[in-house]
């Protein structure tokens, strides 16, 4: 992707804001992830909110911020998409990312699978691996088998943490499938301080990349602020899953 290989023993980190707020927010983000390592820029452009008045992302020109994004730092995007009818829209994204919610949505895995687009398939709410496996399938059945798993926690009767991250998947789905998975240690406990440890348990598990929210300013984030690192808390986090690949010989860098 990009000219980036995911999996086959290369890390990577895909990083950026939950959700796309401004150029400025934006452009100081990707520029100061890119700085501390990260290989891909996420963001949310179109968001699905639990509340109908929470903010629903910037929609069309959130995906030309995005695109400005990669223009500036080189970095390959990942954002989601929502409806088979914007496959149009989202023809130069890097990667189209699943969420959660969509993880059955079988008529946009379907539509998927008749392109060769790259896709970040997240697990959903309270989504079996087998289920999981089998949403993976409807987009590799139509054809395209450019896909990427991502374990974000899963909905548990836990209530100090907003999902309960399921590190055993990591090692489980590599045992059962060919398929890169990577670890969003964000969604999984909704906060900022469970990032950092929660990233090294994800990487000594075998994970093939993170995907973490990064913010300038998380007090003021439109968008689940209290998950989001800081830029110099993310570059802490980034050196620390160095080491931990580099003591337990985890393969190479990212490339």
């Amino acid at each position: 992707v990009g000219g980036h290989t995911i999996g086959e023993g290369f890390f990577h980190v895909m990083a950026g804001p939950c959700s796309v707020e401004s150029e400025k927010q934006l452009c100081t983000v990707a520029e100061s992830v890119k700085k501390s390592g990260a290989t891909f820029l996420r963001g949310g452009v179109f968001k699905p909110r639990t509340s109908p008045y929470s903010f629903q992302g910037l929609e069309a020109d959130g995906l030309m911020l995005l695109r400005e994004a990669r223009k500036l730092t080189g970095l390959p995007i990942v954002t989601e998409i929502m409806s088979d009818s914007q496959l149009d829209e989202f023809d130069d994204v890097d990667i189209l990312q699943v969420g959660a919610r969509n993880m059955q949505n079988f008529r946009l895995l379907k539509a998927i699978g008749q392109t060769k687009k790259p896709v970040l398939l997240k697990r959903g709410l309270s989504a079996t691996i087998e289920e999981w496996l089998m949403s993976a399938e409807y987009i590799m059945a139509g054809g395209n088998e450019n896909v990427i798993l991502c374990e974000r926690g899963i909905r548990t009767f836990e209530t100090y943490t907003r999902n309960t991250m399921d590190v055993s998947a990591i090692p489980l789905l590599h045992e059962k499938t060919h398929l890169p998975i990577i670890g969003d240690p964000s969604h999984a406990a909704g906060i900022s301080r469970m990032v950092e440890p929660l990233s090294l348990a994800c990487t000594a598990a075998g994970a093939d990349g993170l995907m973490i929210e990064v913010h300038n300013d998380p007090a003021h984030a439109l968008c689940d602020g209290p998950q989001a690192l800081r830029p110099d808390a993310f570059a802490k986090v980034v050196e620390k899953v160095k080491k931990v690949r580099t003591a337990l010989d985890l393969g190479n860098a990212a490339e």
